[in-house]
């Protein structure tokens, strides 16, 4: 059974021979090619050529395009920092929305214009071809209210959605409408499917209303998208108790990547019980026990992920966030190593 296989039929909610496995390697891929992080996130050919030697070498069973965070903002002039040994990030002294009187700023633009959304495109065809069929290959974009954010210093955005959520919500919708064009054409590289961030969507940062006023009808319609060009529909939250409920009647994602367990599950046992038959659970090893945790900390934890989400399929090892750094690469190998005996189903 290959891989494409295997995840489709967890997907389905089916049991495969064990369960799909992805240490979630991105960034740090850069390392197993000698680039840098600059070199890595700018430029196609060197980021496909990392993100396929992290498969080859840890044999994950799909690839997820997450560059960084920072990716779609450029489109609206963004300013970005690229240090030399993390993600690139806005240079917070000059964002685009400098105060609350200038959301305006933020309309509609032509995505074509923005290098950094051309590459991830690139990337993914890239990907796609190199994959031939064998193994997924999911885009990775970042919700609107998370763009927003690093147009707008994220607290000072949180301000402004108490103060004026009119205009944080019409100026997400503006965003909108540009990742909308954007998705299309990534779902036109042939990727399986696409993974939103919604980094918003989460008890660690707002509400659930407030989440669901304010990007719930936005999401809902990049969701219904994709579904309509035949591609699946992920998530990725690693907040605190991250809102399932709200996201599935918005977005009905195929699958969610997390870390937490939700707000209304005391622990992955019971998510498994009310989420289990809505959507496949892609998690929750912590990055933290990946990187500094010992052999059997890491054993331990994927075993216990394991035992509570994986009968009756519908579920993915993975850790519940990015890897950031090569001290995880050696539990990234015994997390798949784990995933291919103790997450072997008996037949």
């Amino acid at each position: 059974m290959n891989s494409m296989e295997r995840v489709v039929m967890a997907l389905n909610h089916q049991e495969p021979d064990r369960i799909p496995v992805y240490p979630l390697i991105a960034g740090v891929s850069r390392n197993l090619i000698g680039a840098n992080c600059r070199e890595w996130s700018t430029d196609a050919d060197t980021c496909v050529k990392g993100l396929l030697k992290a498969r080859e070498e840890f044999d994950l069973d799909c690839i997820v395009t997450l560059i960084d965070l920072s990716l779609e903002c450029t489109a609206w002039g963004q300013e970005l920092i690229y240090p030399e040994h993390e993600a690139a990030h806005p240079n917070y002294q000059n964002q685009v929305i400098g105060d609350e009187d200038e959301y305006d700023k933020i309309q509609y633009v032509d995505f074509h214009t923005c290098e950094r959304m051309m590459m991830h495109i690139d990337v993914c065809k890239k990907l796609v071809e190199a994959a031939k069929g064998e193994y997924p290959v999911i885009a990775f974009v970042f919700g609107p209210l998370g763009i927003l954010s690093m147009l707008r210093n994220q607290e000072e955005m949180y301000v402004d959605c108490i103060e004026q959520p009119e205009v944080v919500y019409d100026t997400a919708g503006r965003i909108t409408q540009v990742l909308k064009e954007y998705c299309h054409e990534i779902m036109q590289t042939g990727v399986q499917g696409i993974m939103f961030d919604t980094l918003f969507s989460s008890g660690s940062i707002m509400s659930k209303d407030m989440w669901d006023e304010l990007e719930g009808d936005w999401v809902q319609e990049l969701a219904e998208q994709v579904h309509a060009e035949g591609g699946l529909v992920m998530i990725h939250n690693c907040g605190s108790k991250i809102y399932f409920d709200a996201q599935i009647n918005r977005m009905h994602p195929e699958g969610i990547s997390f870390l937490y367990p939700p707000d209304d599950c005391a622990d992955f046992i019971e998510c498994k019980e009310k989420y289990g038959d809505k959507t496949t659970l892609i998690g929750a090893v912590a990055p933290t026990t990946v990187t500094v945790g010992t052999e059997e900390a890491l054993e331990a934890e994927c075993k216990a992920n394991i035992d509570a989400m994986a009968k009756g399929g519908g579920f993915m090892l993975a850790s519940g966030c990015e890897l950031i750094s090569t001290d995880a690469f050696p539990n990234a190998k015994k997390m798949v190593e784990i995933a291919k005996t103790y997450g072997a189903y008996q037949k």
